[in-house]
């Protein structure tokens, strides 16, 4: 039996970047246990097509599918390969990304090494995150991007600007979209759809599935509904407690719900 390379190995071996910027170490810890299996695997961003290669010879039983602005000799870049496939066009391209989706179908795997700007970055999520399998994963290279002005990121406010790093923190919401205890709260199309986001150098991994498991701390999105249930069921005293919850923790709720959009508009902070 022979003994299959590891990740790194094959990366060093095409000389890609992924090993020099510490990702191989990474995508090993996730992909070890998917290497052998039929999967479809989608890169944004070939440049060289170096980690095409790689990704061709790691997972040699799927199907590799490449997209890039730029237009690729396969020849030249030894990407005629039985499991590769190469197309041209942006990933921001809404009419090219559905022909790629009409053509291959749901992925497993999306990794984004193409643009590295805000604007492609959210968009190629928005449009392809609908078309990753359950228990896909979602990986965005090169977040070092957001940070950096020229790449339409913001240097210079971190917590609260609209950068591509912002974007993912606040996907993390989506993880604990039962808990939020605002009766006002408007569902995002990521509710339910996301069961974990891990962040590593640069690196940002957003594994889809079904997560609809209700909270055991509110009803509908309101603590109040849930304590007054809660409490009125166990004793009996409907009355009591429709004022307690019903009343006066709401008013309390709508309140603190004003201060905060009074401060967020005072602050700038939309």
């Amino acid at each position: 039996m022979t003994l299959q390379k590891n990740l790194s190995s094959i990366a060093e071996f095409y000389k890609t970047d992924k090993k020099e910027h510490g990702y191989t170490t990474v995508y090993e810890k996730y992909f070890e246990i998917l290497r052998n299996q039929k999967l479809k695997i989608l890169e944004i961003g070939i440049a060289d097509g170096k980690s095409l290669l790689t990704w061709s010879d790691y997972f040699n039983n799927s199907t590799i599918i490449g997209i890039d602005i730029h237009k690729i000799n396969i020849i030249e870049k030894k990407l005629d390969r039985d499991n590769i496939k190469v197309h041209q066009g942006s990933q921001s391209d809404e009419s090219f990304i559905n022909e790629i989706i009409s053509k291959y179908g749901n992925f497993d795997i999306i990794i984004d090494d193409g643009s590295h700007l805000r604007k492609d970055v959210i968009k190629s999520f928005h449009l392809l995150f609908p078309h990753l399998n359950n228990q896909g994963l979602y990986v965005v290279e090169d977040m070092q991007t957001s940070y950096n002005h020229f790449f339409g990121g913001n240097p210079f406010d971190l917590k609260y600007s609209n950068s591509h790093m912002n974007f993912f923190k606040h996907l993390t919401d989506r993880l604990n979209y039962q808990e939020i205890a605002n009766p006002f709260y408007v569902k995002n199309k990521y509710d339910a759809k996301i069961t974990n986001i891990s962040f590593y150098h640069n690196l940002v991994f957003v594994r889809k599935g079904v997560n609809d498991k209700l909270s055991k701390e509110v009803i509908n999105h309101s603590y109040e509904d849930m304590k007054f249930s809660e409490k009125s069921s166990r004793t009996g005293n409907s009355f009591k407690y429709y004022l307690k919850y019903k009343v006066f923790y709401k008013i309390y709720t709508l309140v603190f719900l004003l201060f905060t959009m009074i401060k967020r508009i005072l602050l700038l902070r939309f």
